[in-house]
């Protein structure tokens, strides 16, 4: 669905009423996740079958209440019916970073389910659109073999480029970014401690030797704290990468109550009614 999107609309984040009040926004790279990223991808995996479980780990000493007890570890994990690929919600878990940002999904497969260890991993904070999200995951639970490659570089490049994302100079084949140069997308080094069944990944060092795998940022203010950021592990599928990268780029406007800080004043938006 387009909607015409106007920058100058007012947005009031302190209206009495924000529930009452939705906007169409664009562009999707920068609306942030509404505060929803959970509930939004959770509700995708619902919608495909999969089975989630919610594991907790505490401490509680003999006499304490059940109320007052430590809660060391929270976590939700999704499971496709064939067992070959989930996601974790990582947010609650103790704190693990992709930048500066703490990740708050963590999606993985593999091809074996006889084998405990992931395949690939891919990893995604806070403020990721949760439509792109859910995007990718709907082209994973399609698949009938998760881990096996399949496309290009050129095939997550194409995907951007034919929304109008600009191939960077240097590394046309492998480097993409949007058209205000906020967001980007590159082929490079994966940054330490991300999952993969190459071994190199489990050195924590991101040397001349480390893998390339995708990697997907906004950088709304040169310097500043990126909005959100994304890596693929190196053994990720590039048709997958694409299909997150073919959502990230789209021109399709998105639903937002919420806007990030950061990005209010580059986004145009409408009045959805």
């Amino acid at each position: 669905m387009e909607v015409p999107l106007n920058a100058d609309f007012p947005l009031d984040p302190s209206a009495p009423t924000p529930a009452q009040r939705m906007y169409w926004v664009g562009p999707r790279h920068l609306a942030g996740d509404d505060g929803r990223l959970y509930d939004t991808v959770a509700d995708t995996l619902t919608g495909l079958g999969w089975t989630s479980l919610t594991i907790i780990r505490g401490r509680q000493e003999p006499d304490e209440d059940p109320e007052d007890r430590q809660v060391l570890r929270s976590t939700v994990l999704h499971i496709s019916p064939d067992t070959l690929r989930w996601a974790q919600w990582v947010r609650a878990d103790e704190p693990f970073y992709l930048g500066d940002l703490p990740v708050a999904w963590q999606i993985s497969a593999r091809g074996d389910a006889g084998s405990p260890l992931a395949q690939w991993s891919a990893y995604f904070t806070p403020d990721v659109p949760g439509e792109v999200l859910g995007d990718f995951l709907t082209a994973l639970d399609a698949r009938d073999r998760p881990v096996h490659p399949l496309g290009w570089p050129e095939t997550v490049v194409g995907a951007v480029t034919a929304h109008g994302w600009i191939r960077d100079i240097d590394q046309p084949a492998t480097t993409a970014t949007d058209p205000t140069f906020a967001t980007h997308i590159s082929l490079g080094k994966v940054p330490p401690l991300i999952q993969d069944a190459d071994p190199h990944t489990l050195t924590g060092e991101a040397d001349e030797t480390a893998p390339f795998g995708w990697q997907a940022w906004a950088e709304p203010v040169l310097g500043a704290r990126c909005l959100w950021a994304a890596s693929f592990s190196s053994s990720t599928p590039h048709d997958l990468v694409a299909a997150f990268a073919d959502s990230l780029s789209s021109t399709a406007p998105v639903l937002r109550r919420v806007l990030p800080d950061s990005t209010r004043d580059r986004l145009l938006r409408a009045p959805a009614t």
